[in-house]
């Protein structure tokens, strides 16, 4: 792959702060595990800013797909080190569990300014965001008011040092001007020659998951095995398009799903209470 730099030149609107060159709290998740390289590279190029501090809290083990779903039970959490240095904190549950135990545990004396969960192995454009425990994480954040970045990008054929880079175009905006507020900031980078930037809502699938294939049956019980089906998009304003053209993607998120156009229709049906 032909190696360069990019340049975020994208403007969002940014809430007014100052860093005023204080210690800046950075909690690093994601959902491959802990175990994953990726996460490695992540906290290794994000360790070499001044005056930031990086705390890595994430799955013990592989946990994709798992949306901002939440184990409910106790959590264990296990000092895990790599090449007998502390590397972060092993949590048994869920991508969100982590996020929240960080926030909650580890930010409770000294509260993180920034959550960034990845760089996950795998895009998460368009309609697979839902299902994304990379997505999810970063929502966690939201939901406790801090900040959030998911980062994603090819399984092969992508320098993941420039993806750390790249994500650091966005600390440091972040950390001059401030954060996008109730917003997660969605970052897929393909693999291949690099076209550039493009900021796109989110839409589409790439993944065909809807299909089953049977493996084995008996009397009470039938085993099926899921395939994954690959597409193109069609549509060239969402991210899965921008995407699959060679580009790396930025996409603001929110937790509200309402489809408001529908409100005023549905309040016209005039269904009500039946009382016996």
């Amino acid at each position: 792959m032909k190696c360069f730099k990019l340049i975020l030149t994208v403007s969002i609107a940014l809430l007014s702060f100052t860093c005023n060159g204080q210690d800046y709290r950075i909690l690093i998740s994601n959902d491959d595990g802990i175990e994953s390289p990726l996460l490695e590279v992540l906290n290794k190029e994000i360790s070499k800013l001044p005056n930031v501090e990086v705390v890595v809290s994430a799955p013990a083990k592989n946990q994709s797909g798992s949306s901002q779903s939440t184990d409910g039970q106790i959590l264990e959490v296990e000092k895990f080190f790599k090449n007998d240095q502390f590397f972060g904190y092993a949590i048994n549950g869920r991508p969100a569990d982590a996020v929240r135990f960080g926030l909650r545990v580890l930010g409770k004396e000294e509260p993180f300014d920034l959550v960034i969960s990845g760089i996950n192995r795998g895009a998460n454009v368009g309609n697979v965001s839902h299902l994304s425990g990379t997505v999810g994480a970063a929502m966690e954040a939201l939901y406790y008011g801090t900040p959030a970045i998911a980062v994603s990008q090819e399984v092969r054929g992508v320098n993941t040092e420039t993806s750390a880079q790249f994500i650091i175009q966005l600390i440091n905006k972040y950390r001059r001007d401030g954060a996008p507020k109730g917003v997660v900031l969605s970052v897929n980078i393909p693999a291949g020659e690099l076209k550039g930037v493009a900021v796109k809502p989110m839409g589409d699938a790439y993944l065909n998951m809807g299909n089953y294939s049977l493996k084995e049956e008996s009397d009470n019980k039938a085993t099926y095995q899921q395939k994954l089906g690959l597409s193109k998009s069609q549509n060239k304003e969402t991210d899965t398009y921008a995407y699959q053209s060679g580009y790396v993607t930025i996409t603001p998120l929110k937790f509200d799903w309402t489809a408001y156009e529908l409100l005023e229709t549905i309040s016209s049906w005039e269904i009500s209470l039946i009382k016996n």
